[in-house]
Order: C-alpha cells, then sequence, then structure tokens
C-alpha cells in the first residue's frame, strides 16, 4: 500500500517545491485560489471604508477622497535609514513612460505600463503571476499627444478593469488575467484615447477619454461593472445646437460658446482626475482645455465656454449635473483641469468645511466647498501672469491685459505643461498640508493667423497631432516677461486654509513624479534625475534617498502584509516632456522597485548604454529643399523627435540616428517599417520628396552640429 502511494506522494513534493520556486504555496499567496478570494471581497462597502484596511491600496488615490494619504507607520522618521530594496521588477519599457499607481490587495498588486498592459504581481516577493495585453495597434501611437502611458487600473469584485489608448474599457478576470468582456468607449473615426485609471461608483466604472490637442468633444461614461451595458453618459461640451442637446447642461453650456465650435470637437476631456463623496453621493470630475487652444479661432465671438476646464459635481445614478465651477473661462491657453482632485474636512475661520482641493495647470490652488461647488478661496501657488490672481467675489480670475495675448506675442506663465500637471498631490491629514510637484515654465504664446482646421497640418508643435491655433504672428510685437522665474521644478508643501507654501525643496530636472505621505510624517517623491525620495513632512528636510538610474514620473504607494510595511515606485521615463529629454545619464527599462525596513536586496544592473556620435552620411540638396525639409520636421516629426543634436529623451534624436536605419529612412515614413513601435506611417500625408526634404534636413542639421563641435 505505501508502494501505491509513494509516487503521489513524490508528485504532491514536486508541486510544492514547483510553487515554492515561483514565489506562491498551492492556495496560498500568488494562486489562483487566493487571488479569486483577496480581489473577489473588494465590494462596494470595502471600497467606501477603504480607510479601515491601511494595509491595502484599493484604488487609484488610494480612497474615494484620493488623499494618498497612508496611516502606515512602521516606516518613520527615526528607521527611515534603514530602508532597503526587497524586490525589483523589470518590464523591459524602454521608449514609453511609466505613469501608473499601483493598487495593492491582500498581498496582490495591479499596475499598469505602456500600451496599456497590465501585470499582476506578488506584492511580498515581486515574481510576476500574470500579464494582460490588450494589444494596441502600433498606429495609435501617434493619437496620445503625451506617450502610450496609462496611470492605473481599477479594482472590483474579483474584475480588474483598464482603459486602454484605443478607447476600449477592458474587464479582466484578476485571478487569472484573462479578458471577460470590453466595450469600445468612443468613436475611432476621431482621435480619442484613454490614458487615465478607470474608478468605480457603487456598481458602475467610471471612464473618460482624452485627444482634445486633436480635436474632439469630451464626456465621461458609466458602464455596468458586471457587463459593460453603458448605464450614462455626461457631454462636457456642447455638440449641434441644430441637434438636440443630451441635457439642460448641454443647453446652458451652448449659450457660452461662439461660431461654430462643434466642427473643431469644443476639448473639454475628462482625461484624469476624479473623486468620489459617498455620503454626499456625489462624483466629482475635472475638464480639459479647448479645441483649439485659443479661444479666438475656437469660440471667435468669446464666451465662457463651458464646461472646459471646470470642476464638476455628478450624480452617479443618471450622470445629471449637480454643480459646476470653472477655473480658466474661456481658456486659451491650455489651462486644463483634470489635475489631481482631494476631498477633505478643513477647518475654516472656526467651521469645518466639506471642501474639495485642486492645483490645476493655470498656477492657482483652489478650496470649494464640494457640497455645492462655491469658492471658499484660490490662490496663486507659483508665479503667473496671465491672471492676477482671483475674485473671490465673483470667483473669476482678473486676467491681465497682456493674457491672452490678441495684440501681441507674449511669454505666459505657466506653459501648457502647467504649473502642476498630471503627477497626483498628497495631503496629509496630521500637517494639514498638500504636497505637490510644482514648476516655473513659459510658453511664447500667439494666435495663428493662418490655422485652419483638420486632423493632418497646422497648429503648434506637430501638425499631424496638434491643432492648437496657436503659433507667432510676425505681424505682432513680443511682449517679454521682466520679472521671470528661473525654469525650474520643486516638491511645495502648501497650506490650503492659509493658501501659503509652507515650505519647498528645489529639484535638478523638471517632469518629476506623484507624491505619497503618511502619518508617520514622511512624503516620498521620484525624480526626474532618478531618485526616489523621502521628506519630512513638516519641513522639506531630505531623509532618506535612492539612486534607480531613470527618470521617474509616476506616483509611490505604500501597504502592508503580515507584519511588514512597503513602498513601491515604478520607474520609467517618459511621458509629455520625457519623450524628447532626460535628466539621467540614460533611460533603463521600466522597473517596478518595492522598499522595507532592514531589506538589502541588490539592485537590478541594466546594460550601459553604447555611446552614440552624430550621424556623418553624404546627401545631395539644394538650400531651399533643407528649409523645406524643417519646415516638415517641425510640422511632422517635432512632437516626438527633438531638434537635432540636442540628444533626445526617449524617442531617438534623429541626428544620431545609424547609418543604416538612415538607409530604412523611406521605408519607415512610407511604409510603416516601425509602426508596431508607435511610429507612424506618413503615407499619403507626405511624398517621397518630403520625405528626402525631411532627411536632408535631418542630415545637415547633423553635420552643422559637428562643425559647431570641431570649432569649439
Amino acid at each position: 500500500m505505501i508502494s501505491v502511494m509513494k509516487p503521489k506522494t513524490d508528485l504532491l513534493l514536486i508541486l510544492i517545491t514547483i510553487n515554492l520556486i515561483i514565489g506562491c504555496k498551492p492556495s496560498g499567496r500568488g494562486s489562483i485560489e487566493h487571488l479569486k478570494k483577496a480581489t473577489s471581497a473588494v465590494d462596494y462597502k470595502r471600497l467606501v471604508n477603504a480607510d479601515n484596511t491601511p494595509g491595502d491600496w484599493l484604488s487609484y488615490g488610494r480612497n474615494y477622497a484620493e488623499d494618498r494619504y497612508s496611516t502606515l507607520e512602521q516606516i518613520t522618521k527615526d528607521n527611515i535609514n534603514n530602508l532597503g530594496l526587497v524586490w525589483s521588477l523589470s518590464i523591459g519599457t524602454t521608449l514609453n513612460g511609466i505613469e501608473t499607481t499601483p493598487i495593492v490587495v491582500d498581498g496582490i498588486m495591479y499596475f499598469t505600463g505602456p500600451w496599456s498592459k497590465v501585470y499582476a504581481v506578488n506584492a511580498v516577493t515581486g515574481q510576476l503571476i500574470w500579464t494582460y495585453d490588450p494589444k494596441v495597434p502600433g498606429r495609435y501611437g501617434e493619437k496620445p499627444c503625451c506617450d502610450v502611458v496609462n496611470r492605473g487600473v481599477a479594482l472590483f469584485k474579483g474584475k480588474v478593469y483598464v482603459g486602454t489608448i484605443d478607447g476600449r474599457l477592458i474587464s479582466v478576470d484578476a485571478a487569472t488575467g484573462k479578458s471577460e468582456w470590453e466595450v469600445l468607449t468612443v468613436d475611432t473615426t476621431k482621435p480619442y484615447t484613454i490614458t487615465g485609471a478607470p474608478r468605480i461608483v457603487e456598481d458602475k466604472v467610471i471612464i473618460g477619454n482624452g485627444g482634445a490637442e486633436l480635436g474632439v468633444r469630451g464626456y465621461v461614461t458609466a458602464y455596468d461593472a458586471s457587463s459593460g451595458k453603458q448605464v450614462w453618459r455626461f457631454y462636457t461640451v456642447p455638440g449641434d445646437p441644430e441637434v438636440s442637446f443630451e441635457s439642460e447642461a448641454m443647453e446652458m453650456a451652448a449659450k457660452t460658446w461662439t461660431g461654430q465650435w462643434w466642427q473643431y470637437g469644443g476639448g473639454g476631456t475628462v482625461w484624469d482626475a476624479m473623486a468620489y463623496d459617498p455620503q454626499l453621493k456625489l462624483l466629482y470630475i475635472g475638464t480639459g482645455n479647448g479645441s483649439p487652444w485659443s479661444r479666438q479661432h475656437r469660440s471667435p465671438g468669446g464666451g465662457d465656454n463651458l464646461f472646459l476646464s471646470s470642476v464638476i459635481a455628478i450624480n452617479p445614478d443618471n450622470g445629471n449635473m449637480v454643480w459646476y465651477y470653472q477655473t480658466t473661462p474661456g481658456d486659451t491657453w491650455d489651462y486644463t483641469a483634470t489635475q489631481h482632485l482631494i476631498l477633505a474636512d478643513l477647518v475654516i475661520k472656526g467651521q469645518t468645511r466639506k471642501v474639495i482641493m485642486q492645483a490645476p495647470k493655470n498656477g492657482i490652488f483652489y478650496v470649494l466647498d464640494r457640497t455645492n461647488g462655491k469658492l471658499i478661496s484660490a490662490k496663486p501657488y507659483t508665479f503667473i501672469n496671465w491672471a492676477t490672481g482671483i475674485d473671490t467675489a465673483t470667483g473669476r480670475p482678473v486676467e491681465t491685459d497682456y493674457g491672452r495675448f490678441v495684440n501681441e506675442n507674449a511669454e505666459i506663465f505657466p506653459s501648457p505643461f502647467g504649473a502642476h500637471n498630471w503627477q497626483p498631490m498628497a495631503y496629509n491629514k496630521k500637517t494639514n498640508l498638500v504636497y505637490l510637484p510644482v514648476r516655473d515654465l513659459l510658453m511664447l504664446y500667439a494666435n495663428d493667423p493662418n490655422w485652419k482646421y483638420n486632423h493632418v497640418s497646422a497648429g503648434f508643435g506637430s501638425g499631424i497631432f496638434w491643432n492648437t491655433a496657436i503659433g507667432y504672428d510676425s505681424s505682432k510685437p513680443l511682449r517679454k516677461e521682466k520679472n521671470a522665474p528661473k525654469i525650474s521644478e520643486r516638491l511645495a508643501a502648501w497650506d490650503p486654509i492659509a493658501q501659503k507654501e509652507v515650505w519647498n525643496v528645489p529639484h535638478n530636472g523638471l517632469w518629476n513624479g506623484g507624491v505619497l505621505t503618511t502619518s508617520a510624517g514622511l512624503v516620498f517623491e521620484g525624480t526626474s534625475d532618478g531618485k526616489f525620495m523621502a521628506f519630512d513632512a513638516t519641513d522639506g528636510k531630505v531623509l532618506w534617498e535612492k539612486d534607480l538610474g531613470t527618470g521617474i514620473i509616476a506616483s509611490p504607494v505604500s501597504y502592508q502584509v503580515d507584519d511588514t510595511q512597503y513602498v513601491s515606485i515604478a520607474a520609467g521615463w517618459g511621458g509629455a516632456m520625457g519623450k524628447q529629454i532626460k535628466f539621467t545619464a540614460q533611460i533603463n527599462p521600466g522597473t517596478v522597485y518595492t522598499f522595507a525596513l532592514n531589506k538589502n536586496a541588490r539592485m537590478p544592473v541594466f546594460p550601459k548604454a553604447a555611446s552614440k556620435k552624430l550621424i556623418e552620411m553624404p546627401f545631395t540638396a539644394t538650400t531651399g529643399q533643407i528649409q523645406h525639409g524643417g519646415l516638415l520636421f517641425n510640422q511632422y516629426c517635432g512632437t516626438c523627435h527633438t531638434d537635432i543634436g540636442t540628444g533626445g529623451g526617449t524617442i531617438p534624436d534623429l541626428g544620431y540616428t545609424s547609418e543604416a536605419r538612415h538607409r530604412m529612412f523611406k521605408d519607415i515614413l512610407l511604409k510603416g517599417l516601425l509602426s508596431s513601435n508607435g511610429m507612424p506611417d506618413f503615407s499619403g500625408r507626405l511624398s517621397e520628396q518630403d520625405v528626402t526634404d525631411i532627411q536632408s534636413y535631418v542630415l545637415a542639421s547633423a553635420k552643422n552640429q559637428l562643425a559647431n563641435q570641431k570649432n569649439k
């Protein structure tokens, strides 16, 4: 009898050994049984009470208030010097940024990478459990304004929900990584994309979209979480007045527009920020810029252009608007209000107020009453010159006489990158401070007198992508800003009650990451020069840092499994600014790093980037052809590829491209040779001579750069 049972016993031992090797035990962490049990327990009640389970990070902003405030206190100011690496996991990407905020439940982590891919990981060991690839076609690489990034997933009743670059919302089984349903949320004949994380409200999945730079009409949609059936849709800007309006809100909004804005899309996309108050039963969204940017072209008779650049409260049962507050009426600068929204209860003038806080692109920090949308206070959180501040009686900005650059070209602060962009801020309930990345950066604004709307030409930056109607009018003078601050970025601690900065820490580069704060008095942030740092929440003192070797734009999270607190961050350079510039010696593959006390795992070692030199290759072209190539380069290539010889970011500087690659130049541009990487196929948009002229411009520019280097 023993001899009969022995093979089965040996088989069981083999299975146990295999599971231990891959980082999980039968029915243990990482097994299908464990994943099913852990994730199916995440229901609406669990999300409402997320603060009661601080060991998990259950949604994008950790809880419905989206405060990114962890009450875990094992890691403190006194012991943080003992923080060390537990594990790292590389997902191998180098061409695109990582903007994800991981979700963690019962020791299982879910996060996203470029091209909307989803990863499930054992949060204790870093062992990859499964990967889901939605297989977004490479041709969609040219549609996002700001890289094929994704900010994360939503988790609900055993399902993981992800929005994709090509506009789908997909439900994935959290245990197996297999898709269960998907729904197309956009009109694919228009340049919509999705980069933001979905949110769960009751039994609905909420998702917005992007694309206002190309010309779309914004909206946010609720889908049934179990079936994917559309429940409601709220449009953020009005459509054609000759067609019946979808809601009373759209009928009201149409009165604030002029011209034929609907032909250009209008904009107002809901591409990132949301929050939810389960007591008030209000869903809050932030809306984006106009399409095109310039109101002079979009709505030539003026008007506030509702509901661009607004915070809107929506009834989540039916999608009806309850209230709105517009941060930038008649937006003409790309001053989106899609930046992070945080809910809090603040004691203001002796009274506890239910507030919603935002620091949008326009450089002004807003504190609103979240019950009714009334302005409580608003102050600039950095240097601005488009306005002097907010009239508290009307809630409207006091614009400068040159802010709309009607009679002149003007240097305006902030730039379209924003004084604060999508990188999330955090609110600490003990210090009553908000911690946020702040940027001082200008842009030269001017109305383009030759602008014409279409999806393949004209505009600012790159004509195939952007229809901004911002350009340069040589017939008008240039107004320079005399008091311009130095281009820089910092982590700032902002007092939302007193509306003032308490401290700041300057950073070495631009486009730094999002923020996490803890009740132990810590603030964590990753930087563009590759440092993962911890600061004292009271005074900004740097308490700890780790060089991860590549730029960080994502946001950290903290979670606890058994008796250990962990802090995780995804490092992966890219995004809007990262395509063209970098602040580290090289760009390493996208990697998730996880730290805990008294750990000392080895840091991953990545191959050193090969040295490059400017291309030297014979070419024949006239001065006129080179100049024509330069115009086409700026129009068709400039949004992604940097100026020749400046080095570039994640997207190659064509001045350093090899001779072998240059010999494939026409096939790349006209035959889609690299379309799987997101490189557009320009056949039908560029002729062979156009491509020859662009290549001649690149080679001539590289030749000039080499000559300048030799003369130094």
